[in-house]
């Protein structure tokens, strides 16, 4: 507990002053209230961060009207003059009392303002947040065809009632805190109780109080602090832009954390199965989606493996194609200087070098950047004898490969572990690439998400209860009579069959 508020309002204005020197953004707006027995009061808040207005109107000139009420003096005279104020008076929907100075500037800094009163021990905190936001939008990372097209904002009470509005039930819990030092970042941790494991919901409190930081200026930095391996390049968390996501992921017994100032929601558990789903999925004809889930593991395995394979066969193994394309294959390889590991790295290199370019520029400037970079380059390159058609074919599918991948972290992984499959395919051939797959699956097989099986259900957890229906393929919604097992959520059943 920090100082205490003095009935003295000099004092508290001089302690405020001092904390807020050189800060010209504090605004401190003194007043009168009363008629006969005026007392001094004064509103302290932030600049740009307050509904300026609302102050204005529900507030200052609320207090102003008080020396028109002819017993108001007594009134506030012979009972508290807080509890009078924000019974009577005040017309702000939020209003509390506090007493602690700590948590008064906490509150002047978050966007609410603070009334104090002359010859009160306590201090009115006003809820009149209202800074410039963002409007909700599509989320640009994860459109897509039929479903919701409103996406998370920077403004965290946006953010949860976008999922409110979605989960109009009590059980529906959220439960704020805030993390940093000196940001004191607000984030919000949002479960269903009588679903979500009680085990899954300690682990991530535990987590999060554990944090020692000075700042938290995105979900990612919360995410980097609280995943199991830090050290691994795949994410244990799932990160989306899309309310309708979370609220689905909280009705399976996982846990969404909301991060003020990032539009990006963290839902936990995450697993292989869970990232490689995608909201469209359960918008869209079970038919089509269980074949486009099929198509996302295959490309899993082309953007990991497609240049690695190159190398290994052109190098070491090209008895194990058929003898008219291995003769194809040298013929475009006749004028080409590099052997095929240079070349297959000069080509990966370089769209990486474009996709990281285009990224840096918005709107239609940066896509027309990676398309006609991509073209030209890679026309130039085969005329010019540096890289063989083949080779253009191969990244350009391990490229569309990636995108097909719906979570860019969960493909951001694989970009990464494409490097190094090419290097082992390149020393030890089609061994190399069979040493790798088995160091990674190890790697995926040992990982967990907040004490889940990070390969769940593939790795057994929940096979027996049918999970598998909902991530290898989409089975009809007729046919989810359960949640997901993987979750152990308290209440099972999801829909009772007709």
């Amino acid at each position: 507990m920090g100082d205490l508020v003095s009935r003295d309002l000099k004092e508290n204005i001089e302690k405020l002053k001092y904390i807020f020197k050189d800060t010209g953004d504090i605004i401190f707006r003194s007043i009168d209230i009363g008629r006969d027995y005026k007392r001094g009061a004064c509103l302290v808040y932030t600049d740009g961060l307050v509904n300026a207005p609302s102050i204005s109107e529900h507030v200052i000139q609320t207090l102003f009207r008080l020396d028109k009420c002819d017993d108001f003096d007594i009134r506030y005279i012979k009972s508290n003059i807080m509890d009078l104020l924000a019974r009577e008076a005040i017309a702000i929907p939020e209003v509390k009392e506090e007493d602690d100075l700590d948590k008064i500037v906490d509150a002047i800094l978050s966007g609410q303002t603070a009334l104090f009163i002359d010859g009160a021990d306590k201090v009115l905190i006003l809820e009149t947040r209202g800074w410039p936001n963002r409007g909700v939008n599509q989320p640009d990372a994860e459109t897509v065809v039929r479903g919701p097209r409103d996406g998370f904002t920077e403004t965290l009470k946006i953010n949860m009632t976008l999922i409110r509005r979605r989960i109009k039930d009590p059980k529906l819990k959220t439960v704020l805190t805030t993390v940093g030092r000196r940001s004191k970042t607000d984030v919000a941790i949002m479960y269903i109780e009588d679903i979500v494991s009680p085990e899954i919901l300690e682990e991530v409190n535990k987590r999060l109080n554990q944090i020692d930081i000075d700042a938290i200026l995105d979900s990612s930095m919360l995410e980097f602090l609280i995943e199991d391996n830090y050290l691994s390049p795949f994410p244990q968390i799932e990160s989306t832009e899309r309310p309708d996501s979370v609220a689905a992921s909280l009705y399976e017994g996982r846990v969404g954390i909301l991060v003020d100032n990032s539009p990006f929601a963290l839902v936990v558990p995450a697993t292989v199965g869970t990232l490689t789903q995608s909201s469209e999925d359960y918008y869209s004809r079970w038919t089509i989606v269980s074949v486009v889930r099929f198509i996302r593991l295959i490309s899993i395995f082309i953007s990991s493996l497609a240049p690695a394979l190159y190398i290994a066969i052109t190098s070491f193994h090209p008895g194990i194609i058929p003898t008219r394309l291995n003769y194809y294959l040298e013929a475009s390889r006749i004028n080409v200087p590099f052997p095929a590991v240079v070349e297959a790295f000069l080509m990966e290199v370089t769209l990486e070098l474009l996709r990281e370019s285009g990224s840096r520029i918005a709107g239609p400037i940066g896509t027309t950047i990676g398309i006609v970079g991509g073209l030209i380059i890679g026309q130039a390159a085969v005329e010019a004898g540096i890289v063989s058609p083949l080779m253009i074919i191969v990244v350009a599918i391990t490229t569309i490969a990636t995108f097909s991948i719906p979570k860019y972290e969960w493909a951001s992984g694989f970009r990464f572990i494409r490097f190094i499959f090419m290097i082992l395919a390149s020393i030890l051939g089609l061994y190399g690439i069979m040493l790798g797959a088995a160091v990674t699956l190890t790697h995926l097989s040992r990982m967990e998400s907040f004490g889940i099986p990070f390969t769940a259900p593939y790795s057994g957890l929940g096979i027996k209860e049918g999970d598998l229906k909902d991530t290898l393929v989409k089975a009809p919604i007729q046919k989810f009579e359960y949640r997901p097992a993987f979750t152990f959520p308290r209440n099972r059943r999801r829909m009772r069959k007709r």
